[in-house]
């Protein structure tokens, strides 16, 4: 018993000093470091007998303007009433919202609904009846708060929470230079795929240049609230027990965390240090080569040297020289 307790406490141990150096991401059932699912890019060959030559880039960009929506939920016996409550809890927000330099709001009506329940009906000599009558009404509506300043998100909460209004639905990023990043990231690339045809025409002694080419490219654009992933953290005892026996389980926390794409996979990067989260912009661009067209201009540079045959001259009296005709 005490060794199969002291074997428990060192496993314990081990356990403990590994996740303080990864983290507890090592409870999820994926990878460290790779999100489900993760979004690239991925453009198809045009065809299997030609070469290419890929270039990727990524960019990591900070948002310079966010978009929080928050839902509020309220309920009334009649239509009034349901609008006088929800009014009496946005209205003061709103004002204390908006006195906040460089943030503005809007209100979105999701939804107005009546709301029923059953009512049941009893009678003598049959079975009850279950009737469905109307209750009162449910009002639901979202609010947009635009902000520049990432650290009023704090300041925002707060005073939603004080008329009871908990539910942040989304954080929406956006940013001004995403233009001129794509840009950005297409001339970084046309000087990496240049550099790399270079190389290629070095090592297979080729000239690409009259050689028929395409080219084709893409975007694409992930946005931080696409990039969240959960895990649960915890250890559980084995325990052998009949089939028959009740287990009640307790209800485990369940963790967010920001998973960025990783870098590992691109010939660049723009703003690699990422320490929140970003707008990121992938890139990629490929070049087809006819290869077709190399092969023949393979066989064009391939020449045959044959070895000259023996050539004979002499010299006349009136110094000419003249080339002796001599067959075998």
């Amino acid at each position: 018993m005490k060794n199969t307790l002291k074997l428990f406490v060192i496993l314990l141990c081990s356990s403990t000093i590994f996740a303080q150096h990864s983290g507890n991401i090592n409870y999820s059932n994926q990878l460290p470091g790779v999100t489900s699912g993760t979004p690239g890019i991925n453009i198809n060959y045009p065809s299997n007998s030609n070469m290419y030559i890929s270039v990727k880039g990524l960019a990591n960009v900070k948002a310079d303007a966010y978009v929080a929506i928050f839902n509020v939920t309220q309920m009334g016996k009649t239509a009034k009433e349901v609008n006088q409550l929800i009014d009496a809890r946005i209205n003061p927000v709103l004002e204390t919202i908006n006195s906040k330099s460089s943030v503005e709001t809007y209100i979105d009506m999701v939804s107005f609904v009546p709301m029923y329940e059953y009512e049941v009906e009893r009678k003598i000599f049959s079975k009850k009846t279950y009737n469905e009558i109307p209750i009162g009404f449910e009002l639901k509506k979202n609010i947009h708060i635009k902000y520049t300043d990432p650290g009023l998100l704090n300041e925002i909460i707060a005073a939603l929470a004080s008329s009871e209004i908990y539910d942040l639905v989304r954080v929406d990023y956006f940013s001004n230079e995403l233009d001129q990043v794509k840009n950005d990231l297409m001339l970084k690339a046309k000087m990496v795929l240049q550099t790399k045809i270079k190389n290629y025409q070095e090592i297979l002694s080729v000239n690409f240049d009259a050689i028929e080419k395409t080219i084709i490219d893409d975007y694409l654009v992930v946005y931080p609230v696409e990039m969240y992933n959960s895990y649960q953290a915890y250890t559980s005892t084995s325990l052998n027990i009949k089939k028959s026996a009740n287990v009640n389980k307790s209800g485990k926390s369940t963790t967010l965390y920001y998973q960025p794409i990783v870098e590992k996979e691109y010939d660049f990067v723009l703003n690699p240090t990422i320490f929140e989260p970003v707008i990121q912009v992938m890139y990629e661009v490929k070049l087809v080569i006819n290869r077709e067209e190399y092969k023949r201009m393979k066989q064009q540079t391939k020449t045959v040297v044959q070895k000259p045959a023996n050539e004979y001259f002499f010299l006349t009296p009136n110094g000419e020289l003249k080339k002796l005709n001599i067959t075998n």
